[in-house]
Formats: structure tokens, sequence, C-alpha cells
């Protein structure tokens, strides 16, 4: 009897998963003697089955879990013929199309590759279709799975070096935020001026303050971890406070009712106020810290530091485009347009002074594990 119990517990739970998912089943076969109405009722109240006189139809027929309560009516073909019409809706809206697939001569010339005959993907794929197209198998997938070879391979030390460029880049990206703000946001009676003359050079010492104390702040993270993160947050925080004077002083100059009138000006606020948050972000770890556990994988610090920066970089776009536009006259008139040698030259010098710094760490670091003792490095 447990077995049979056990099964008239299953056979339930099959069957009220049916009336929940297929609706449309319910009335299936009500006019037969009222066979399926009375059936279900008796599944659902576990009543044993009434006997059925003349022929019975072979067991085979029955959907299962008809055939385990024992009270259905219906045929197992009638049920799937319901059963088709009502699962073909979500099964269309789970079915995923692939992107398609081109041959060589059906591309431009400029997307094409030498000796690749077809596989090609379409040349103005959306994200989506990239994405999908990476589970597909067409002539680049391959190309972008190698890709995460090297992660299978990278030992500390290559950690830290690849630690040292992502540094280069955010100093860099500072310099840029200088050189832009330089030429297009400066105060109007800052234009000229001595720190006007000298705020390009000052934030190439800044790129090169930041990525050393930044890439030496890795060699204190074992033994001293509070102060790499307080060394390499004030890193990144010194060529902010400088590249932002600017900003700030004419932000000050609004809130006093004495600056002239702006579009940007609200962009510079938002900016500003973003660029705080994600200083915020960065510092306190906040949420995870409040519950721990609770933001393993969604909505911890560093998510929301990145979400944070992304849109304080885009209202800092949007404040400088307009600053740009709508100052380019004036500044043009009063000999203050960017030059190339200003702009680019200045950001290819400090790029190879930034790749030397790198270059002396990562030799540091390097020489290092050769030239300890054996079992001096044991937390490594």
């Amino acid at each position: 009897m447990p077995v049979q119990t056990s099964l008239l517990a299953l056979g339930k739970c099959l069957a009220c998963l049916e009336f929940m998912l297929f609706p449309l089943w319910r009335g299936l076969g009500a006019g037969v003697g009222g066979g399926w109405s009375q059936g279900w009722g008796r599944c659902l109240r576990w009543e044993p089955p009434a006997q059925v006189e003349g022929a019975r139809i072979p067991m085979s027929e029955y959907p299962v879990w008809l055939v385990i309560c024992r009270g259905g009516r219906a045929r197992l073909s009638e049920v799937c013929q319901r059963g088709k019409g009502a699962i073909r809706l979500p099964t269309e809206m789970l079915s995923i199309k692939l992107p398609p697939l081109f041959d060589i001569h059906q591309i431009p010339k400029v997307f094409r590759e030498d000796g690749i005959m077809s596989g090609y993907r379409h040349p103005q794929s959306s994200a989506l279709d990239c994405v999908l197209s990476s589970f597909q198998m067409n002539n680049e997938t391959v190309n972008i799975w190698t890709h995460f070879l090297p992660t299978c391979t990278m030992s500390q030390e290559s950690r830290h070096i690849c630690y040292f460029f992502d540094y280069t880049a955010l100093s860099l990206y500072s310099l840029g935020s200088a050189i832009s703000y330089g030429s297009y946001v400066m105060p109007d009676s800052w234009v000229n001026g001595w720190l006007h003359q000298h705020f390009v050079p000052i934030a190439v010492g800044n790129t090169l303050f930041c990525t050393s104390l930044s890439c030496y702040s890795r060699f204190l993270e074992v033994h001293s971890p509070k102060k790499s993160k307080m060394l390499r947050t004030s890193a990144f925080v010194v060529p902010f406070i400088f590249d932002s004077v600017p900003i700030f002083y004419r932000l000050l100059l609004c809130c006093g009712g004495i600056c002239s009138p702006s579009e940007a000006v609200p962009s510079h606020c938002y900016q500003v106020s973003f660029a705080l948050l994600t200083c915020f972000l960065f510092t306190s770890h906040l949420p995870e810290r409040l519950a721990p556990g609770r933001f393993d994988y969604f909505g911890h610090s560093h998510q929301l530091f990145h979400v944070s920066a992304v849109v304080a970089t885009h209202f800092q776009m949007q404040a400088v485009i307009t600053d740009m536009t709508s100052r380019r006259a004036w500044l043009v008139a009063h000999g203050a347009a960017p030059s190339l040698l200003g702009t680019m030259g200045v950001l290819v010098v400090s790029l190879v002074l930034n790749l030397g710094i790198i270059a002396i760490f990562s030799a540091q670091l390097l020489w290092r594990p050769c030239r300890a003792p054996p079992g001096a490095d044991k937390e490594h």
C-alpha cells in the first residue's frame, strides 16, 4: 500500500501541475459521459476510481498522470492534440534564433580575410548578435574563446603586472581629462594665466605620481593591506582634485550668482556628484559591509562603483562637449585653442614615461622571487 499511496500522490502533483500550466485541457472530454471533469475531480480528491463497464481503453493511451490516478476518460491522443496548441506559444517565446552567417562574397571587402571563405558574421551585428555568436560556430568563435587561455596560466607576478597597466590606463584617463579641461573648461579669468599655461604639464606629473604610487601599493598588499588601499586611493584622488579645480571654481562662482550663464554647468554638477559617489563606493565597501554575504554576486560596491564611474564619465563628456561648442569662438579669439603638440604630443610622452614606470616595477617584481632564499616568501 505505501507504493500505491506514493503513486497516487505523484498523480495528484502531476494533475495539479497540468491544471496550472495548461488550463485549456480542463474541459477536454467533458461531454463524454462527464468523464474528464469527474475523473479530474476524483484525482484531486484522491477518490478510488469507479468501475468502468464494457471494454476498457488500453492503459497505454492514457496520459501517464491519468493512468496513475486511474480516473481519467481522455485518451492520450486527445490530450496531446490540445497540448500542442497550449505549449506552442511558450515554446516559440523561448526559442532563440541564432544570427545568420555569410560567405565571403556576401560581405563588404573591408571585412574579408584572406583564405577565409565562409562563416562571417554580419558586419552590422547588434550587441545581442555578438553575444549569441560567441556560442555559435563561425570563423571568429575560436578566436573569441582562445582569449581566455592566459587566465589558466596566470601567475601572481603576471596578475600584478596586469594591474600595473590598469593603473596606467586610469592615469592617462586623468591626463585626458586635464587636457580637455585646460582647453575648454578653464574659467574665463584664468585663461592664459599661470595655472592655465602649466595645467597640462602638472597633469603629466600627476600621471607619473599616480602610476608610481599605485604600482608601489601592490608590494604592500600582503603585509599592510590597509596602507596599500590608502596609498592607492590617494594616488587617484590627487589627480582628480587637481583636474577638477577649474570646475570647482566655476561651480562656486555659480553658487554665488556671479558666474556667466552656461549650459554646461548642470552637467558639471552631475559629473562631480557621481565622481564623489564613485570615490565613496570605492572606499566604503557599502552595502556589503552592512549585510555580509547578501551582495556576493549582485549589488556589491565594486559593481556600483563601475556604474557610478560610467555615469560620471557620461556627464563629463557632455559638459566638455557643451563648453567646447559654446566657447570655441571666444577661446580662438583669445589664443587659447588647443594644439596638436599640447594634446596628442603630451599623451604620447606621458604614455612612454608611464610604460617606463611599469617596466621598473615589473623588473623589481620578477627579480624579487629570483633573489629571495627558499621559504622566504611563504605568503606568496
